[in-house]
């Protein structure tokens, strides 16, 4: 029998953030951008993995090699239910491929790289440090944790878009019908969504909760680095001090979380 979603939400929304007795109608009531709660706790009863700001590396080369993006995609899609629709209008993408002077436009010049060009550069929601789709939101359907990830209540959704208009990275989704008809095998461990609700990449919420890595960082091969900006000891932390990165849209100052490799 498939899990209810809010019975997700509850683990992957409240849960992991260590709320313990707090409500979830408490959580959602805020319209502050960041909450604060105490994150230690109970977060490490329930052996999950916390941060105090999440963030992730994209190695781009490596990731184009034998087509490592794809299984990433694949990967990703299959474990949130994302359905498989051939109308590229009414298309549900959390993690999707992009040519760099889509990806990245403004920095595109005639003295680019052809390499870089032909590269594929997946994209998906940037969890943005200072995310303009929680502003635009005027159900608190779509808002941060404490740790940075910007999460979705499907049942607070009213389909109005403003979140989508308010992205500046195109990273979320629209469903225009139900989804569920479409969805090759349904995964019970995530909840599907309906007809007329938002969605995006989660970084894998629910999997934080029980102590996981996001999955398409598990199947990329090291070509996906996640993990605590604010802890310099971390991986994240050392690979951005020692290597050069890129971000997308950086001028706008969303302060998005996703740092690209190239």
């Amino acid at each position: 029998m498939e899990n209810s979603r809010r019975s997700f939400l509850k683990i992957a929304g409240i849960s992991a953030l260590g709320m313990g007795s707090i409500s979830a109608n408490s959580v959602f009531a805020s319209g502050t951008t960041k909450k604060s709660s105490p994150i230690g706790e109970v977060s490490k009863k329930a052996d999950a993995l916390i941060a105090k700001r999440w963030a992730m590396v994209v190695d781009v080369k490596k990731l184009a090699e034998n087509d490592l993006y794809k299984k990433c995609i694949e990967a990703c899609h299959k474990i949130h239910n994302v359905p498989k629709l051939k109308n590229k209008r009414h298309e549900i993408k959390w993690v999707w491929p992009e040519e760099f002077k889509h990806a990245f436009p403004g920095k595109e010049h005639e003295f680019i790289p052809d390499e870089l060009k032909e590269l594929p550069f997946i994209v998906l929601c940037n969890h943005c440090k200072n995310p303009p789709c929680v502003r635009a939101c005027p159900t608190k359907a779509t808002f941060q944790r404490d740790d940075g990830i910007v999460l979705m209540d499907f049942h607070r959704c009213i389909g109005c878009r403003f979140c989508m208009a308010a992205c500046p990275y195109g990273s979320r989704s629209f469903n225009f019908r139900d989804p569920r008809p479409f969805i090759d095998e349904i995964d019970p461990e995530f909840p599907t969504r309906m007809k007329g609700v938002v969605e995006k990449c989660n970084f894998c919420a629910e999997r934080l909760a029980v102590g996981k890595q996001p999955l398409c960082v598990e199947v990329a091969e090291g070509a996906l680095i996640f993990g605590d900006l604010d802890d310099k000891e971390s991986e994240v932390s050392k690979i951005l001090h020692s290597k050069y990165t890129i971000q997308r849209k950086q001028v706008l100052g969303t302060g998005p979380q996703i740092y690209y490799i190239v």
